[in-house]
């Protein structure tokens, strides 16, 4: 897109200081469940991988499509995603302070995934694997929205545990709280991080047989396998548990695990592989996102594209749940269509720096 057309653009938008506006659902919304599944993407992008039998279904959606979804970290920044995921915003746009993305954001920026299904009449929860001080992400989250954020301490453990006892702190928050309305719960993964060089809880899944790649490969897919099962599990507990009530379920990964990059081209060495990052070549930077319904069928699916950046994944959640767009996501509805899934990358960041403006004049962004 060129200058002219951008600053056009921007004169001829603009988002008013009241651009939260108001939310009237028609219906009752489902309950919605997104799920941050930790270093997770299909490993079948990496040349000459054995994988498990019937491995790619793990991805699919309950539509029957595959989507990619492009991040802005690899091999590691879970909070880049998390800043995506819940502000519906670019890490990118922070230059060299994206490393402290959800630090610098807290308190600062007032526009999210959480604000639009509040002023929805969303109760708002957080389950978070660590201490909530870590990179200030229960200052970040209760800022942008989230009402109910329980860190380790709160949900009562001091280590990492498996997906279930995560899913299951989520079903005892839906069946305490379901008769007050509807839900949004953010749920983390966290099995699945590094380091996989350690047969981690071998008592989870002793009928795995090793694929026969590299150690460490094979470990992060087995963490991997039970990551699917205890998905599984948990949409038919809740189908199960709450015949009653509708859910929309969300996964995505948040990043590759560190060690795809040096196998996704075995040609390159080092510093080839560091020139790929530095320009962002989407193949070090996709993983996933998967949508799933229970007792609910997605009121729009057409933003939800086979391949979208990460800030883009709030639009899709709220039109799939059928919820009405405040005018800044409606905005970024546009965005999506012009730049066909792209958002940071689309015309060399002008469109993320022009929806920032939009945001700041707007009082949505605040001492920036």
């Amino acid at each position: 897109m060129d200058g002219p057309t951008m600053r056009a653009l921007l004169n001829e938008t603009e988002l008013s200081p009241t651009a939260l506006g108001t939310c009237r659902p028609q219906g009752r919304p489902p309950h919605i469940v997104v799920i941050l599944d930790e270093s997770s993407f299909d490993a079948s992008m990496v040349p000459g991988l054995k994988l498990p039998e019937h491995y790619g279904r793990n991805f699919v959606s309950n539509d029957g499509r595959q989507r990619a979804f492009v991040v802005e970290g690899a091999g590691g920044p879970t909070w880049y995603t998390e800043y995506n995921v819940l502000a519906g915003l670019s890490a990118r746009s922070y230059g060299r302070f994206a490393e402290f993305v959800t630090r610098v954001a807290a308190g600062r920026v007032e526009r999210g995934l959480p604000q639009a299904l509040r002023r929805c009449g969303y109760r708002t929860y957080s389950l978070y694997p660590w201490l909530g001080s870590f990179l200030g992400a229960r200052s970040f989250q209760t800022a942008i929205g989230i009402d109910n954020f329980l860190d380790a301490r709160d949900l009562g453990t001091h280590e990492v545990q498996a997906d279930r006892f995560y899913f299951d702190a989520a079903a005892r928050l839906i069946a305490r709280d379901r008769d007050n309305g509807p839900m949004f719960l953010f749920v983390y993964l966290a099995a699945n991080h590094y380091p996989w060089s350690h047969r981690w809880r071998p008592e989870l899944m002793p009928e795995w047989k090793e694929p026969g790649n590299a150690p460490e490969v094979d470990e992060y897919l087995r963490r991997q396998s039970m990551s699917f099962g205890a998905y599984a599990e948990l949409l038919d507990r809740l189908g199960r548990q709450f015949p009653g009530e509708s859910f929309l379920l969300v996964r995505y990964g948040d990043h590759q695990p560190d060690f795809a990059s040096f196998m996704l081209d075995p040609a390159l060495d080092e510093n080839g592989i560091n020139r790929r990052l530095m320009v962002y070549d989407p193949r070090y930077y996709t993983t996933y996102y998967a949508i799933d319904v229970i007792n609910f069928k997605p009121a729009n699916l057409s933003s939800a594209l086979d391949t979208i950046e990460g800030p883009y994944l709030p639009l899709v959640v709220q039109e799939a749940a059928g919820l009405p767009l405040d005018p800044s996501f409606a905005e970024q509805r546009r965005i999506l269509e012009r730049c066909k899934g792209l958002f940071y990358a689309c015309a060399g960041g002008a469109e993320a720096r022009r929806f920032n403006r939009l945001l700041i004049d707007a009082g949505l962004i605040k001492g920036l």
